[in-house]
């Protein structure tokens, strides 16, 4: 087996980085719940890590990223090729010597399908069972995020008429928006949703888990292009401007709209422009980029309201930052792409393209989208009407991490984050609460 051996140590770098993303949106998540939640939500985070890897092993990969020997089967999912992961031992993603071991392309791709899944975690804060999280992360990795995986990166239909997404615009952020968003619908909202207040209880756990997205992201993005070129550094640069222009974006709106910029804003606003110029960080130039992250920090602002005007409770945003920032971006290479990767794909309009790499921009998404939501809306309600989605309403107004977990975030003494007292200091559930129907 002969590799590249510089190509090999970034990308073993990169999967790193981009496995800490997780663990850094457990952060950013639990710091925005409130704090008789805080473990709940990123214990969400880890399921997801537990679940996926072990999935991966078994079929996530093969699903996603082998041919499948039937053509027509093959525009939709993968074959068997790699089950178990025993056929990408001692193997190369290349045969000439230019490529990396097939198992770190495998573990660069797992850390993927591990975060898109917790992403929907954000949707769903206080109220969902443990239990139904880790079986719904299991059912909706295997027929939603590998196929769509495969659809966009492993040879389907999507990939062989030339879609561009370097990093996952359309297959990580798009897929989790919609996916979250069914999700939301299945569950139902909060208790108190709009009659209590429900603000974040630890903007520094939220600051640093925006920090750790940030620094990770750039394996992310740059790692997307799976060898050391001059693309990759595009990408990483891409990366940083369009991030700190939605970031600054956001913080504008915020201080003509409310009168304030706030430490949420700045952090909700670079995760907007991550999240965008994620689909087109190798394809378009530095100018473009920071009017992407410009679009979308502005646009992601507003967009989070539109649970208050539709009437659902999407907890954390996640539709309003990632759903609508990947449109944005993957959208946006319909009119900007500079520098197509493939045979199939075409530069944007604003580079002298046709309609047809527009159409095919907005194709992805709205197929993708569509897919997701309607899958992720059935596989919630058969597990809501078989073992219940969500915990009792007690229990939520008493809060998730003492029902459910047995803990609490904080320790202060012997008062713990549900409000509730022992002598000896030890957690106690209190006597449930009456809840309006």
């Amino acid at each position: 087996m002969q590799i590249d051996t510089g190509t090999t140590a970034w990308m073993l770098t990169a999967t790193a980085l981009v496995l800490l993303m997780t663990p850094g949106l457990a952060l950013f998540y639990g710091g925005m719940t409130r704090a008789k939640s805080v473990l709940n939500m990123m214990m969400m985070s880890f399921a997801a890590i537990i679940v996926v890897t072990v999935l991966w092993l078994f079929y996530g990969h093969s699903l996603a990223f082998t041919e499948n020997p039937v053509a027509a089967i093959n525009n939709f999912v993968g074959g068997f090729d790699a089950l178990g992961l025993q056929s990408l031992v001692e193997t190369a993603t290349a045969d000439d010597g230019s490529g990396m071991p097939s198992l770190v392309f495998s573990a660069f791709q797992l850390t993927f399908a591990i975060i898109t899944v917790a992403l929907i975690s954000g949707a769903i804060a206080d109220r969902a069972k443990f239990g139904a999280w880790v079986l719904f992360a299991a059912v909706w990795a295997t027929i939603v995020y590998f196929p769509v995986a495969h659809w966009v990166w492993g040879g389907g239909w999507l990939n062989s008429m030339g879609i561009e997404d370097f990093a996952g615009g359309t297959v990580v952020h798009i897929n989790a928006g919609a996916a979250a968003l069914a999700l939301a619908l299945v569950i139902g909202k909060r208790q108190g949703w709009r009659k209590e207040p429900m603000r974040p209880h630890n903007l520094t756990l939220v600051l640093l888990g925006a920090a750790m997205l940030w620094f990770g992201w750039f394996g992310f993005n740059a790692g997307s292009e799976l060898i050391v070129d001059g693309i990759a550094g595009l990408a990483f640069m891409n990366t940083q401007l369009a991030t700190a222009v939605a970031a600054g974006a956001w913080l504008v709106v915020e201080k003509l709209r409310d009168g304030h910029a706030t430490s949420l804003g700045v952090a909700s606003g670079a995760v907007s422009g991550l999240v965008a110029i994620t689909p087109a960080c190798g394809f378009v130039d530095p100018w473009a980029a920071a009017l992407i992250g410009l679009i979308a920090g502005a646009v992601c602002a507003f967009a989070v309201g539109l649970k208050y005007k539709l009437n659902y409770d999407d907890s954390l945003d996640v539709v309003g930052v990632h759903l609508v920032g990947g449109v944005i971006g993957a959208v946006a290479l319909g009119f900007v792409a500079a520098y197509p990767a493939t045979d199939a794909q075409s530069t944007g309009l604003f580079y002298g393209g046709g309609f047809g790499q527009l159409g095919l921009q907005v194709l992805g998404p709205v197929a993708v989208g569509l897919y997701s939501f309607v899958i992720t809306w059935i596989i919630g309600k058969i597990i809501d009407k078989t073992m219940g989605f969500r915990i009792p309403a007690e229990d939520e107004v008493t809060g998730i991490d003492v029902t459910t977990h047995a803990e609490t975030g904080y320790d202060l003494g012997t008062v713990h984050a549900s409000g509730v007292s022992a002598p000896n200091g030890s957690v106690t559930t209190p006597a449930p609460k009456k809840v309006e129907a």
